[in-house]
């Protein structure tokens, strides 16, 4: 309309030129309740679909992993893996670190080569290892072997959906998920209480502190959780209302650069957004996760600025 003269013909009439973008600000604020209503529930459960499917393939998966890290290795795990480099199925220079159940390292294995081989049935990860050492940490002692098969929990996320990601959740799950663990806080809090009160009275076992300490790390672990499922609640409506945001800006840019091709206009319009939208979502969204200052400025302040800098272009509008 703008590349034809139109808007301009409309504003030399009298009419506001607000009534010619209401209509796009109407869908893109029906848009945007529609991506709040199925955030509820259908985004969260076909990503989490989506993830499972690729997820089927664990054993090619691990590899990929592997070969684009060299490493295996998650807090909740006993246990980690390095290798040097990974030529097809045969993983070279492996190195397992298995951890006790005060996160110690008890056990060390390395060789020369090994292989992968996922139980799904028992969720277990079988390594292969083949002309290696182990080694045990405590003692100094080795015992070499020439082939030698390790068995091992999966990573988790690889077997049924356990430790299912906020963005995997849907609202109700999200919400289930809080209270669990604010309920496994107040467990551990006690259990800390108690066990610093031995630690005070003293006459307790050597390794009473390194349990103290572990459990104090386990309630950073739960709060950090609780953190990443708020700042999930926050982000949804915030994406979702970043439909409207972009109609906002579209609308008085395309009428300013009156562009008559369909492509050259969409560009125009989704330039401003590219650039300053999703890198201050991206940054906020990461910020908020590790509690660096107010979340809701944080998740919504794409939101805000794009919205602010679309007033400015609807007053500059108006005015010429």
């Amino acid at each position: 309309m703008a590349a034809d003269n139109e808007v301009l013909a409309i504003k030399s009439s009298g009419v506001n030129v607000l009534h010619v973008v209401k209509p796009g600000l109407i869908l893109g604020l029906v848009m945007s309740l529609s991506t709040l209503a199925l955030y509820y529930r259908v985004i969260p459960y076909t990503h989490h679909l989506l993830r499972a499917m690729v997820f089927r393939d664990a054993e090619g998966l691990l590899y990929s992993l592997l070969s684009r890290h060299g490493m295996i290795s998650y807090p909740q795990m006993p246990y980690a893996m390095f290798v040097k480099s990974v030529q097809g199925k045969k993983l070279l220079s492996p190195v397992i670190k298995h951890k006790d159940a005060k996160g110690q390292i008890d056990m060390v294995a390395q060789a020369r080569e090994a292989d992968l081989r996922v139980d799904m049935n028992k969720k277990e990860l079988h390594i292969h290892m083949r002309f290696g050492v182990g080694i045990s940490p405590v003692d100094g002692s080795r015992a070499y072997f020439e082939d030698r098969y390790f068995q091992v929990e999966l990573p988790p996320g690889m077997s049924d959906g356990h430790n299912r990601r906020p963005r995997d959740q849907t609202w109700q799950e999200l919400m289930r998920r809080r209270a669990e663990l604010l309920e496994e806080i107040d467990e551990i809090n006690n259990e800390v209480s108690t066990v610093s009160a031995k630690v005070l009275l003293g006459g307790h076992p050597a390794d009473l502190p390194l349990h103290l300490r572990n459990l104090k790390d386990k309630v950073k672990t739960r709060r950090q959780q609780i953190q990443h499922i708020y700042v999930e609640m926050l982000m949804r409506p915030a994406l979702s209302f970043g439909c409207l945001c972009f109609v906002l800006v579209g609308c008085p840019i395309g009428i300013m650069f009156s562009r008559g091709d369909y492509l050259g206009a969409f560009i125009t319009c989704f330039l401003p957004i590219v650039i300053v939208y999703y890198p201050l979502m991206l940054c906020g969204t990461n910020m908020a996760k590790d509690a660096k200052f107010n979340e809701l400025m944080l998740v919504y302040g794409a939101d805000l600025v794009v919205a602010s800098g679309a007033l400015v272009l609807y007053r500059w509008l108006l005015k010429h």
